[in-house]
Parts: C-alpha cells; sequence; structure tokens
C-alpha cells in the first residue's frame, strides 16, 4: 500500500509539474502578441497574459513562475507566441528577452520630430516627451560643420526595427548612426565645396521636401531656391509658413505670411535657421547637388507637379493657366 501511495503521489507531482510548466496553451488568434512594459511586476504581467488569452491557467503559471525563479527576472519586450506554447516557453522567453517581436517603424519623408515622437509612442511604447528632450543635444550628431541648434533634419527617414520601450536615447543614437552612414565624406566635402554648413543643406532640403513628392523636381526646385539665395530674392517657400502657423498642414492665407517668424521666408532673407521637417535621402541629394537652371518662379500644374518660370511675366501666364484648370476641374 506504501508503494502504490508513493506511486500514486509521484504521478501527481508530475502530472502538477506538467500543467505547470510543459501543457500547451491554446489561443487564437495565433501568433498573439504580448508586451512587458516598464515598470510592471510579475503579477501585473501574469493578469495582461490571462486578460489577452494568452495562458490558460494563470494561477499555475504564477506558482511556475516564482517556484522556478522566472518572477524576478522578467525583461520588458513585445513577444510573439504561437499557440500551443508552454508557460515554461513563455516565461523562458520573458526572462531573456528572447522570442521579442521587435516593432518596426517607418519613418517617412518630411516628418517633424515631435510628430516622430509620436509614431515611436505608439508603435515602441516608448515616452515622446523624453524622446522629443533628447532632440536638443546636438552632441549625438558627431559630425563636424553640423551647424544645427537642434536634432530637426537629421532624424534620417528610414524603416527602423527597435525593442520594445527602448531607451529614448537609444533610439536618437541609431537614427543619427543611420544619417551617418548616409552623409558620407563625399556628401560632407560637396556641403564644404558649396559654402553650406550641413545643417544649412538640411534646411534645404527640408523646403524642398515640403514642396514636391516628385523625385524628378526636387533637385529643380532646390535649383530653383538657390537662384533666389545668390540674386538676393526672398525664398517666399510655402513650408516655411507651414512650419509656424498652429493649426498646419492647411490652404494659406495672406495673413499668415505676415507672421513674424525667423521661419517666415516670406518676411526674411536667406534660409530660415534650421530645417522645417526631417528631409529623406532624395531631397538631401538635390539639396548637395541641385539642377543647374534659371528659373525663379514655380506654381502648381494642377495634375500634382509644377510649372516653372524664368521671369515673373511667365509665373504670371503659368498661374492663371492654374486657375483656369482648377476652376474647369471644379466646375465638372
Amino acid at each position: 500500500m506504501i508503494r502504490i501511495a508513493g506511486t500514486i503521489v509521484f504521478l501527481l507531482l508530475l502530472l502538477t509539474l506538467y500543467l505547470m510548466m510543459w501543457e500547451p496553451n491554446s489561443f487564437e488568434p495565433s501568433p498573439k502578441i504580448v508586451t512587458v512594459s516598464r515598470g510592471e511586476n510579475f503579477s501585473q504581467v501574469v493578469e495582461a497574459f490571462a486578460s489577452s488569452g494568452l495562458i490558460s491557467h494563470p494561477a499555475l503559471f504564477r506558482i511556475s513562475g516564482k517556484v522556478f525563479g522566472y518572477a524576478g527576472k522578467i525583461k520588458i519586450g513585445k513577444y510573439s507566441f504561437q499557440s500551443g506554447v508552454s508557460n515554461r516557453e513563455i516565461l523562458y522567453a520573458i526572462s531573456t528577452g528572447t522570442s521579442t517581436a521587435n516593432p518596426s517603424v517607418t519613418i517617412y519623408e518630411g516628418l517633424r520630430g515631435t510628430f516622430i515622437a509620436k509614431i515611436l509612442k505608439r508603435d515602441v511604447g516608448i515616452d515622446s516627451v523624453k524622446l522629443a528632450q533628447q532632440f536638443g543635444d546636438t552632441s549625438l550628431i558627431q559630425l563636424k560643420n553640423h551647424g544645427a541648434s537642434s536634432l530637426e533634419g537629421f532624424l534620417l527617414p528610414e524603416t527602423y526595427e527597435f525593442y520594445w520601450q527602448v531607451d529614448e536615447r537609444e533610439i536618437v543614437r541609431d537614427m543619427l548612426a543611420e544619417f551617418r552612414r548616409f552623409f558620407a565624406d563625399s556628401l560632407q566635402q560637396q556641403a564644404k565645396k558649396m559654402k553650406m554648413t550641413i545643417g544649412q543643406v538640411l534646411t534645404m532640403a527640408s523646403i524642398v521636401e515640403g514642396e514636391t513628392v516628385l523625385d524628378r523636381e526636387r533637385p529643380i526646385i532646390a535649383g530653383l531656391y538657390y537662384n533666389r539665395l545668390h540674386r538676393g530674392m526672398k525664398l517666399e517657400a510655402d513650408p516655411t509658413i507651414q512650419y509656424i502657423i498652429p493649426d498646419g498642414p492647411r490652404r494659406l492665407f495672406y495673413n499668415d505670411l505676415r507672421i513674424d517668424s525667423p521661419y517666415n521666408t516670406y518676411k526674411k532673407y536667406g534660409l530660415p535657421p534650421g530645417p522645417i521637417n526631417n528631409p529623406g535621402r532624395k531631397s538631401i541629394l538635390a539639396a548637395l547637388y541641385p539642377a543647374r537652371h534659371n528659373y525663379l518662379y514655380f506654381v502648381a500644374d494642377g495634375l500634382g507637379g509644377h510649372r516653372f518660370a524664368r521671369t515673373y511675366e511667365e509665373h504670371l501666364r503659368n498661374v492663371r493657366a492654374y486657375r483656369r484648370a482648377h476652376a474647369s476641374a471644379v466646375a465638372h
């Protein structure tokens, strides 16, 4: 009888151990994405996993974590689990930081730093305020002749892969490292040849980025604005006005052009103090290698592009043509 009782106890222990560690957790949809966030303790993680339907027996999962020493080792992260995963596999993953579903985030051309921070808050779970605070540390640029007062313009648009709730400073360092890889020695030499700081190049590139989505137009528009600078004309660039209005982007009005700001290129001569967004590679290259021509004016053509003009009279004809085309489109 003692032997039989011992065998029963042993089998019960094996069953308990199986339920605690190796029984599959079944759930839909599969895979399931869960997160462990900063400041969460093990009990909170168990509750979140149970609410999401990841684990079948929360009490056993909690006991397993504490008995086998996983509870005090959990690591923040975003994790992906397939249906059928055991408690042991989940506990191992969250205690070692493995099997993470690293968020892939695409930063599109022409976004401001504050908007990039909001995207990363949503997709990577970071503190957008803490991230934005990093934008003032220009020592992170690590390039000579950058001439920048902030990191605006240097946050290179790209698809990045970050760990969930990675340190905000690491995000900035990764984005600046990507910028340095792109803005190699040859581009730095071209900026020097043009007698411009990197920040000035990016300022011009950001204006180009705000003016057109057509790659073929970028060098033309950059050349046009350089022509204006060389002739002592105001840039009169609409994207710089969009930058300073509080409710933009929207249709601009004449009153907007009267705003007193160093970024108002309708009132101030020369380039604005810094970039107005974070331009993409093609706009940066356009600012470094502008097209050579005599254009000084341009207006939308109503088809997604622009009409360019050398004289103000020619420009006025293009404006009238645009207005006729616009009126005809509205009428139909």
